[in-house]
């Protein structure tokens, strides 16, 4: 009983220093990114889309490191799973999401194209080194993209990506605090990971639960907490499209970018229920998604109430008939 609590107290411990790490890392990078001079547009789509990823990419590397493929797979999977009903689902329950679709739909569609990719790489049962090197020349080319096209055309994403790097106050600092910001933030990244990974595994093993379980649920919740809080500030200020966009740049980061890294570290055995299950679901919420965003233009509170319904359901399932 006392190592199952200190297990549960490692695991709430590890994801609250992985969002304070996480937060302060954002801030300390925009504020660094602000005196240099880099463009607001470069910071909304690398610093805050990307660094809201930041506890998933710490966590995916390290259990890739340590030997423990289930977490750091499950861990992208999951939190691109539970970004989309989860997040969006309590954002819509605050106000209701109205977009402007020709806003999102280069993001959204990336998301769908970067999921089906993950199914063809995965098709061998593993994600190897020149996988991950797939993963990362697209996740290379897609930055490109992204920002050649907002920087040289008139692009509604080109002011999304602006707004997400303003919805983070963070006036002018100086050079020590940017210093000190940037690294706390990576000390408690790394450090909040470790812990994370100690409760983690230590209550798979209590509860005799798979890892993959636990990496798909409870760790994808916990270090998708930074993607929680952007996109709820934003949900309050009724910037629907920053709530969403912060999503979508995360989704995207985490497959291409977090897996490529950990599997060009490590490669990465899938478990079967990812490729039985879990993998579907992650595909079938991102198409839901793009479906909404060109043809309903807003996601309801009662759509909304949906999506959170629904990712009841997966966390059920994932207990029960899929637990693996």
């Amino acid at each position: 009983m006392v190592k199952s609590l200190l297990n549960i107290l490692f695991l709430f411990t590890g994801i609250a220093l992985l969002t304070i790490g996480g937060e302060a890392l954002i801030r300390g990078s925009l504020a660094a990114a602000r005196r240099l001079g880099v463009s607001p547009l470069l910071s909304g789509i690398v610093i805050v889309g990307f660094g809201t990823s930041a506890p998933e990419l710490v966590v995916s590397v390290n259990a890739a490191i340590e030997g423990k493929p289930d977490i750091a797979i499950g861990n992208v999977v999951g939190s691109n799973i539970s970004n989309i009903l989860l997040i969006l689902g309590i954002c819509a329950l605050i106000t209701p999401l109205t977009v402007k679709p020709l806003v999102l739909k280069r993001d959204a569609a990336t998301v769908v194209a970067a999921s089906i990719l993950f199914l063809i790489l995965v098709g061998g049962s593993a994600l190897g080194r020149a996988d991950a090197a797939i993963l990362l020349a697209a996740l290379f080319a897609y930055l490109i993209w992204a920002y050649w096209s907002e920087s040289f055309h008139a692009s509604p994403a080109g002011e999304l990506h602006r707004a997400e790097s303003k919805e983070i106050s963070v006036d002018s600092k100086s050079t020590l605090w940017i210093v000190f910001a940037i690294g706390l933030g990576l000390l408690l990244l790394i450090g909040g990971s470790q812990v994370l990974l100690i409760g983690a595994i230590g209550i798979a093993e209590h509860y005799n639960v798979p890892e993959a379980v636990i990496g798909l649920t409870l760790v994808a919740v916990g270090t998708s907490l930074p993607e929680l809080s952007i996109s709820v500030i934003a949900a309050v200020r009724r910037h629907a499209d920053v709530a969403i966009g912060n999503i979508l740049g995360s989704n995207i980061f985490n497959l291409l970018g977090i897996l490529g890294v950990s599997a060009l570290l490590q490669p990465l055995p899938v478990h079967a229920r990812i490729l039985q299950f879990d993998q579907w679901v992650m595909l079938g919420t991102s198409l839901i998604l793009l479906l909404f965003l060109y043809t309903q233009r807003h996601l309801s509170r009662l759509e909304g109430g949906m999506l959170l319904i629904g990712y009841g359901i997966y966390v059920w399932l994932s207990f029960t008939l899929f637990r693996g």
